[in-house]
């Protein structure tokens, strides 16, 4: 829990971890993506991955960080409004492919780096995964009822 304390302190962080089903969680709140990065390698903390998720309606998405820490598996949640976020690559170079993945799949753009082109699905445009927010309901309620008849 040491290392935990520590890190939240470096963050300037003044609300505690909260822990939910293994994972320790903490609110970056408006904190910069890249300066959690940085203070995380200073940490010796270890890049596992990025979440992606699509939240309702115009929201944005949601961007779950996740390191290691000395065994402790950690989560920084970070929502964009938008369809951009500042790349880590230049700071920890594992989080290269998962950022190209994310930008393909959701169309979010990780500035201060160029993606690669398309990885699982030549010839498709990035934002293969985005869901239609739907402005009127109704139209695709009777499309649905029409392809079960």
């Amino acid at each position: 829990m040491k290392h935990l304390e520590t890190l939240r302190k470096e963050l300037g962080i003044t609300e505690p971890w909260a822990e939910s089903r293994g994972t320790w969680w903490l609110n970056p709140g408006t904190m910069s993506v890249r300066h959690v990065a940085k203070v995380m390698n200073e940490m010796h903390a270890r890049f596992i991955t990025i979440t992606a998720y699509q939240l309702p309606g115009t929201e944005g998405f949601r961007l779950e960080y996740h390191w290691d820490l000395y065994g402790r598996l950690l989560g920084l949640p970070f929502t964009i409004a938008g369809n951009a976020i500042d790349s880590i690559f230049d700071i920890c170079e594992a989080a290269d492919w998962i950022e190209r993945e994310i930008h393909e799949e959701y169309s979010l753009d990780f500035t201060g780096r160029v993606c690669a082109p398309l990885l699982l699905r030549k010839g498709d445009e990035s934002g293969v995964n985005l869901r239609e927010v739907a402005v009127n309901p109704a139209p695709a309620a009777q499309a649905q009822k029409e392809v079960a008849q």
